[in-house]
């Protein structure tokens, strides 16, 4: 969203900024990856649909156009009004019942909005509910239905790596615009935008990555498998540099809030205005790198190092440890249990299991984690508990 004044934050030569033109500075999380390590720093009704892509690239051009005809009447511009100005952003219609979904922080503040349809219909539109910790909202609009054209959900765990994907949105204030890329990478995370009582900030989850062009305006838009689903809604960039006039500049790494996280999160929100997520409270590093796995005195190689347990949280009551003794590393210190796998599924990096605690549980459920603790393989059974 573009508002009056750009906040920007940098870190290791690179600047993560919300696709609408936002930034927001953030410090270290709980149920996060730790602060230790180099972090982003932050930007259904059914339709008839063809078969997944087949041919070859000379018929993708064909593909692409009528993917553009089917979705793009089920994608909306946004304008917002806040005390500090106004700006831009996307949505896409949700169902019939005229639900617009788009990032919390694309209406944060708002004090009246407009809805933008592709006919050119225009209409007020009402926040009906908000998740900060997915960077969700939902607007509710009184448009006649044959405006109401809603875009199917993906399955985004069927994503791989390389498939061809396509935003539509509204970048710079250039509503229908549609760019064409590639997913990049799966299992993301950045930071959420909500903090705990204690001041830190939680993380997001199942984040995916893509190199398909995304700018200020885009954030709320869909990103889009060739068969027209939506399989993630458009939140950030991570970019290099500004342009003369103070906006990010593209550089190939977007983020988008998977389809899943969507689909678990949406129903509930619409009828109940919130979504609990599950709780660890742990802080721990993305990724476990072979300096810092010596560093530690671990023999594996893969696994989320716990550098921060929260004191009274689930994690604590299961006895679990954070690092106490100092090592050779600036800020890292070892003793604390590494995750390894949640539930029997492998956890290579921190990102693995909070996409899963995203997307498959709740709150008062019981998980499985196997930890290494003294180089010694054991399993711990945590109930989870809710983010507060």
């Amino acid at each position: 969203m573009k508002k009056l004044s750009l906040l920007f934050a940098v870190t290791v030569l690179a600047l993560t900024t919300l696709a609408c033109g936002f930034t927001f500075p953030r410090t270290s999380m709980q149920d996060s990856q730790s602060s230790n390590a180099p972090t982003p720093v932050l930007i259904p009704t059914a339709v008839n649909l063809p078969p997944a892509f087949q041919g070859d690239v000379t018929d993708m051009g064909n593909n692409l156009v009528d993917l553009y005809q089917r979705a793009s009447p089920g994608v909306v511009s946004i304008q917002v009004l806040t005390q500090p100005g106004s700006g831009l952003g996307s949505g896409f219609v949700y169902d019939k019942e005229g639900h617009i979904v788009t990032n919390y922080h694309v209406v944060e503040g708002a004090t009246d909005l407009e809805v933008d349809f592709p006919t050119g219909f225009k209409v007020r539109g009402t926040v009906l509910a908000t998740d900060l910790d997915s960077d969700l909202a939902v607007i509710k609009v009184d448009a006649p239905a044959d405006q109401l054209v809603p875009l199917p959900l993906g399955d985004s765990d069927q994503l791989q790596v390389g498939q061809p994907v396509v935003a539509i949105g509204n970048p710079f204030g250039l509503s229908g615009t549609m760019t064409l890329g590639i997913i990049s990478a799966k299992g993301r995370t950045l930071d959420s935008m909500r903090t705990s009582g204690e001041g830190a900030f939680f993380s997001a989850g199942d984040i995916i990555q893509t190199d398909a062009s995304i700018n200020p305006g885009n954030s709320g838009g869909p990103l889009l498998n060739l068969r027209g689903e939506v399989i993630g809604l458009n939140r950030a960039i991570r970019t290099t540099g500004m342009t003369t006039d103070g906006e990010p500049v593209n550089s190939g790494i977007g983020f988008a809030i998977s389809s899943n996280i969507m689909r678990r999160v949406l129903p509930v929100l619409i009828v109940e205005k919130k979504y609990d997520y599950p709780y660890l409270g742990i802080s721990a590093m993305p990724e476990l790198s072979l300096i810092a796995q010596e560093a530690l005195g671990l023999k594996y190689s893969t696994g989320a190092y716990i550098v921060e347990v929260v004191p009274g949280g689930p994690a604590d009551k299961a006895g679990l440890r954070g690092g106490t003794t100092a090592t050779n590393m600036a800020g890292l210190s070892k003793g604390g249990d590494l995750i390894i796998a949640v539930d029997g599924r492998p956890v290579r990096v921190f990102g693995d299991l909070l996409s899963y605690l995203m997307t498959s549980k709740s709150p008062g459920e019981t998980i499985t984690l196997t930890i290494v603790r003294d180089n010694k393989e054991q399993e711990v059974k945590i109930t989870l508990d809710k983010r507060s």
